[in-house]
């Protein structure tokens, strides 16, 4: 019988249950917990929004999106969203699905990390960022009612959640400063990586190749 929390229905596909068994055994509990709860939250919205969604990829995405913070993802020097993003199309490929589906997934966590324009894209796409924003920025924290909210949360529980992803993320991208370029994650490197120095994007400009 499918695992239901807070009214959402867990995907309990073969394909699901491995991506489950893939992050439990890769990512810590933040992570795994966060993760399940980008889903459920997620999936929260595409219902109160009547959107058309499959939940499995919604799934996938969410379950994937934060890999590039876990220790055996995060060696390479490309933006973190890219390795969870890569591992999943690889997942979905080596499974048999379709490009179509494996490009949507690789999309929706690779744009998670990009205010607004996933929520131009397919509903998948939209409903991981969406429910990124919710769990981990409290954006339209109050369109969940509490006694929802608090079933995913007693399902998935968030000790300490702010500064431990906060810890998580640095600990993901601060080997990397240069993938901050342009996305929400210069931030955490200004707070908590001493002599971090954000690339400028006038100075970029100012300082290329190009004559004036």
């Amino acid at each position: 019988m499918a695992e239901l929390i807070a009214g959402v229905e867990i995907p309990d596909s073969a394909l699901a249950r491995e991506a489950t068994q893939l992050v439990r055994d890769t990512a810590d509990p933040l992570v795994y917990d966060h993760s399940r709860r980008v889903f459920l939250f997620g999936a929260l919205r595409g219902a109160g929004q009547a959107l058309a969604f499959d939940p499995e990829l919604l799934y996938i995405g969410a379950m994937f999106h934060d890999l590039g913070l876990t220790e055996a993802y995060r060696t390479s020097t490309r933006r973190f969203e890219l390795d969870g993003a890569e591992a999943a199309r690889d997942f979905l490929r080596a499974h048999g699905l379709t490009e179509e589906s494996a490009r949507i997934v690789w999309t929706a966590i690779a744009l998670h990390t990009t205010p607004e324009i996933p929520t131009r894209m397919e509903p998948e796409v939209a409903l991981v960022t969406a429910g990124v924003e919710y769990d981990v920025l409290g954006i339209g924290y109050d369109t969940v009612p509490d006694e929802v909210r608090a079933a995913v949360v007693a399902a998935h529980p968030r000790p300490d959640f702010k500064r431990r992803i906060l810890e998580a993320f640095t600990r993901g991208i601060e080997h990397r400063p240069q993938t901050t370029f342009g996305n929400v994650k210069a931030d955490v490197l200004a707070h908590f990586v001493p002599g971090f120095e954000r690339t400028d994007f006038v100075e970029v400009i100012r300082d290329s190749a190009w004559p004036e």
